[in-house]
């Protein structure tokens, strides 16, 4: 893993962060409390992916924000399980900071969405009540 590209098909970005991730926690194993981070972190990470498959095939506009914004908090959630899991590990410092640059670009990213959204929404309120 050397740079996650910068791809704006975020299916196949989520997907790819999700594989490198499992690939940095198979490579690592320890303790009870290793563990329990991983496992945290594997649920989070790859929730991200399939979050946002679930927005893919959403039934509506507030399904769609509600699941981006479910992608959002999950990447979050990931951040702060990479940051636990670089104190087991500070020799696995460079691969951590690969995966939280790119969760870091992808909390952006939701963010965004879930703006323009939010302004999507506010428009059409404002024009419906005219």
């Amino acid at each position: 893993m050397n740079q996650f590209p910068k791809k704006y098909d975020l299916e196949e970005r989520t997907a790819t962060f999700g594989e490198e991730v499992i690939r940095l926690c198979n490579k690592i194993s320890g303790s009870y409390v290793s563990q329990v981070i991983i496992k945290q972190l594997m649920r989070s990470s790859t929730s991200i992916g399939a979050n946002y498959m679930e927005a893919n095939g959403a039934s509506s506009r507030n399904d769609f924000r509600n699941k981006i914004y479910i992608c959002k908090k999950e990447s979050q959630e990931t951040k702060h399980w990479l940051r636990m899991l670089l104190i087991l590990y500070p020799n696995k410092k460079e691969e951590i900071k690969l995966l939280n640059n790119e969760v870091q670009s992808l909390i952006m990213i939701f963010q965004k969405i879930t703006n323009s959204l939010k302004n999507k929404i506010g428009k059409l309120e404002i024009k419906n009540s005219m």
